[in-house]
């Protein structure tokens, strides 16, 4: 059965994750449009529940589809897209799921050190919102690999 965006997904779920890691990237860009619009306990709400919600479906979803299906494959076929993508997905989505909370900790509590936080933090937030694209621009050509033209 497909999922309900008509191509080959194996169920909704992995339609509905697509949709749900795009209106969180939009979001985040929303955000960012918040705050330059002086929008700053808003834009602190938003970005911070937008990169909390993401942790469980990481979890929950994205690593359990990518040690069912990629890990197997692993280091052999890693010159195909099918698991080359997903692959640098997951290394960058680590990478900016743990900037993201990084960013949280610092921006909105005490917990870490003087000499562990960052100053520049326009420089840290676009950072992460590039990093953050980036992953999602994966992700997309990752279901596109898997979904739309399997080979």
């Amino acid at each position: 059965m497909g999922g309900f965006l008509g191509v080959a997904a194996s169920n909704d779920s992995s339609d509905l994750v697509l949709l749900v890691e795009l209106a969180i990237a939009v979001g985040l860009v929303v955000g960012m449009l918040l705050v330059r619009r002086g929008h700053v306990r808003l834009h602190r709400l938003l970005q911070g529940s937008l990169v909390l919600v993401n942790v469980p479906i990481v979890l929950a979803w994205m690593v359990p589809q990518y040690l069912e299906y990629v890990r197997p494959g692993l280091p052999a076929d890693l010159g195909q897209a099918f698991f080359a993508l997903p692959t640098l997905m997951l290394a960058a989505g680590a990478a900016a799921e743990a900037l993201g909370v990084y960013i949280l900790l610092v921006a909105g509590t005490t917990l870490v050190p003087d000499r562990w936080r960052f100053r520049r933090y326009k420089l840290v937030m676009r950072s992460e919102l590039i990093l953050w694209w980036a992953v999602v621009l994966a992700g997309i050509a990752t279901y596109y690999t898997w979904y739309v033209a399997p080979s």
